[in-house]
């Protein structure tokens, strides 16, 4: 992580004392060591005079540098510089030789034939994730004598003995009261099949806490926040590992079909990253190349189900649609204030010491509750396709049970089947059932999703989010369906809703409600609108889409600027900066710079008038990940910067391979060799692993210029000079503290936790 200044006071906020990189025993896949002693056996040269004594560590290839510590931010501008020499040298190269021009055409297809095999494999991943998710989700209720790898729907495919109404029902599947007590009604078998339920959700849940702790930290949680940090150019070693995928893809599988209120869409996008960093090193220039690696990331669009609505919408139902976006946009806002309240005292009380009793009280709490209630029984996706189902004369779902039209009376004598589908109809004991139940789902999934996303178990919170909106919506739509049918007279529904119509259609109003409150927590846009557009599959719905997701957005950025995964981020102290956050104090660079008048001055290295040994000793009294280097003490004059685990991997290469380097020898900076006492020990010059255009601003530069430099080229640091002269530094770190602050939170906050 980037330091707070580079002076030679150590700072409390420090690389080394944030992490203590030696004991991080992650999965290490794209770590690359700071030596590799096999390879850098036939450095020496055996024997040195005067300037051909000097090394030259560029053209030795010293593996390490230009690699990157743990819990730190790449350098982009140097990444990219890396890649463009790289497609320079092979565009050079393809003119000389066929051999040369076969391999500039593999580099060029080598990006599309990754992407393939990302497809490819987070593809075969998700497929698996979901069969096996559906399988374990319906064990919990019953097995398949056939076979007890068949789910519920896949054992009753073939039997001869269903009918359309009931073809959930087959003698092939068996409850487990069928099983154990031989009856499916009664007090007993309803007994028998919530232990059974209650268990099973235990088990799950445990297997899956109990995986991600002892194998794979990093397992838990959506992964979103910590992808959007990592992509941003920040590095946490072993987050896209090959244990953090496989450990994933099982406890993910675990904790969907164990009941818990999560979804499995966010950390699929986790799954992915890890398809697509694991398989990166299949290829030389995303390997070798942080920032090239990380084009390869996060953008994923899911879409998780598919409806068909044919019922055109009136423009007078833009006022409920924009009251779903007003509910959604309320409800993002509070569960973001919520959830961060309670993951904030997960971090800060005894809660956090004990992540395998806090899941299973939690997944007891929603299994017992959950049991009762059809519609909080069965699982998320399920639900929301229930929700936006459009009902039809065959549907056997309470939420289609309405009054026949030839039982209506005189109130319906009149009304006909619509050519567009059925004409809205009274409200049957099945619809007033379900209309109790989902009001108490509702009311339950707006508290236990608080208490679950967070937890340390793979969570995603596009299904909980999209259950709480689209049961919203169900019922606001049942509600005026109702109000459309008994009052069809209405002027508001004279002028369009005429008898024999299908006004109104409850499913779209739960999917726009569930884009409203996906929309509030999220803060997604015009992705959601294109997500949502693709699940209906027709244009006519874009309006309302934009009316209910951009009233939602506009209601939560009322109550609350940042998102859920922003307050993820923020909470953890990531060092990420929000490229659509605006900075608008009138601050200079020189307020933010390090040090600050009260500190010491800065550790700076001399381009030509320090010894390895003085140079060690800086390096073991600071724990600064990076020097400036100048002229002179005297002058100031920046010449460059050179990163600290560079200088440790050259000296350190330099004293077993190069003859003579011992403390005494001075390090060189520059193109030339100044003169050498006669006898006394070789050079050691450096300069091939300096940076010779650090990017640098004066001492006043608006910060505004300033943070947006930072966003736009990625930068970890920024030296401040003025008239050529060295004046401080100013890190990404540097950047968030003096934003918290600027906002009246803790600027101590901004430090990986």
């Amino acid at each position: 992580m980037e330091n707070e200044g580079f002076s030679k006071e150590g700072s409390s906020s420090s690389d080394d004392e944030l992490v203590d990189l030696t004991g991080t025993a992650q999965d290490l896949i794209d770590d690359v060591p700071y030596l590799d002693h096999g390879s850098t056996a036939n450095h020496s040269n055996g024997s040195w005079a005067g300037n051909a004594g000097l090394l030259d560590l560029l053209e030795e290839g010293v593996p390490g540098v230009g690699t990157y510590d743990d819990f730190n931010t790449i350098d982009w501008v140097r990444e990219k510089s890396k890649d463009r020499d790289r497609h320079r040298e092979i565009s050079r190269k393809k003119k000389q030789s066929v051999l040369a021009l076969l391999f500039s055409l593999s580099d060029a297809f080598s990006g599309w034939l990754l992407m393939l095999l990302i497809g490819l494999m987070s593809g075969a991943l998700a497929g698996g994730i979901d069969i096996a998710a559906h399988w374990l989700t319906d064990l919990k209720e019953g097995v398949c004598l056939n076979g007890f790898w068949f789910n519920h729907e896949n054992c009753c495919w073939d039997s001869k003995e269903t009918t359309f109404q009931e073809r959930d029902k087959c003698p092939q599947w068996k409850s487990w009261a069928e099983l154990m007590v031989g009856v499916t009604e009664g007090a007993s078998a309803y007994v028998v099949n919530y232990l059974m339920y209650v268990s099973w959700a235990l088990l799950f849940s445990f297997l899956a806490v109990i995986l991600v702790r002892a194998f794979a930290p990093y397992a838990c949680g959506s992964g979103i926040p910590e992808i959007k940090t990592i992509l941003s150019g920040f590095i946490i070693r072993g987050y896209l590992g090959k244990w953090t995928l496989v450990i994933k893809t099982i406890t993910l599988v675990l904790a969907v079909s164990s009941g818990l209120s999560l979804g499995k869409e966010g950390p699929l996008v986790h799954v992915a990253c890890c398809c697509a960093n694991i398989l990166c090193h299949l290829f030389t220039k995303y390997r070798k190349n942080e920032a090239k690696r990380r084009e390869v990331g996060d953008e994923n669009r899911l879409v998780l189900f598919y409806v068909e609505f044919h019922t055109p919408w009136h423009f007078l139902e833009l006022f409920p649609f924009v009251l779903l976006g007003i509910f959604g946009g309320l409800w993002g806002a509070l569960f973001i204030r919520a959830n961060i309240a309670w993951c904030r005292k997960r971090k800060t009380s005894r809660l956090g010491h004990y992540p395998v009793l806090e899941v299973l009280v939690v997944a007891l709490a929603t299994a017992l509750l959950a049991f009762p209630n059809e519609y909080t029984r069965m699982s998320g996706s399920e639900l929301i396709s229930e929700l936006f189902n459009d009902c039809s004369l065959l549907d056997s779902s309470k939420l289609c049970d309405y009054l026949p039209l030839s039982k209506v009376g005189d109130k319906g004598a009149n009304f006909s089947q619509s050519s567009n589908g059925l004409a809205d109809r009274p409200a049957g004991p099945g619809v007033y059932a379900a209309i109790w139940q989902l009001a108490l789902a509702l009311v339950f999934k707006m508290f236990i999703t608080v208490v679950t996303f967070g937890m340390k178990v793979p969570s995603g919170l596009f299904i909980p989010s999209m259950a709480v909106g689209a049961i919203a919506g169900r019922l606001l739509g049942i509600g005026m369906e109702q109000l459309a049918y008994y009052h069809h007279d209405w002027p508001m529904f004279k002028s369009w809703c005429s008898p024999g119509a299908d006004c109104i259609t409850p499913g779209l109003y739960a999917m726009l409600g569930a884009a409203a409150c996906l929309g509030g927590v999220t803060r997604m846009t015009v992705s959601l609108v294109v997500i949502m557009f693709e699940l209906t599959g027709g244009l006519e719905y874009i309006v309302p889409l934009m009316a209910a997701t951009m009233t939602s957005k506009w209601v939560a950025d009322a109550l609350g600027r940042e998102g859920i995964y922003e307050a993820h981020i923020r909470l953890n102290g990531y060092p990420f900066l929000e490229t659509k956050e605006e900075f608008e104090h009138k601050t200079l660079a020189m307020d933010v710079m390090r040090p600050r008048r009260s500190d010491p001055p800065l550790s700076v290295l001399t381009q030509d008038g320090m010894t390895v040994e003085e140079v060690e000793a800086m390096i073991s009294d600071t724990s600064y990940s990076g020097f400036p280097v100048v002229v002179s003490n005297e002058s100031q004059r920046l010449v460059g910067f050179v990163l600290r685990r560079d200088l440790v991997i050259s000296i350190d290469n330099a004293r077993r391979c190069q003859e003579g380097i011992v403390g005494a020898s001075h390090i060189l900076f520059t193109d030339h060799s100044p003169s050498q006492p006669l006898g006394g020990p070789p050079p050691l010059n450096l300069r091939s692993i300096l940076d010779l255009s650090p990017l640098a601003v004066t001492d006043h530069t608006p910060m505004e210029i300033t943070v947006d430099i930072f966003r736009k080229l990625g930068l970890r640091q920024c030296l401040v000079t003025q008239n050529g002269r060295l004046l401080g530094i100013i890190t990404k770190k540097d950047i968030l503290k003096h934003m918290a602050q600027m906002a009246n939170r803790d600027p101590d906050s901004i430090l990986f936790n």
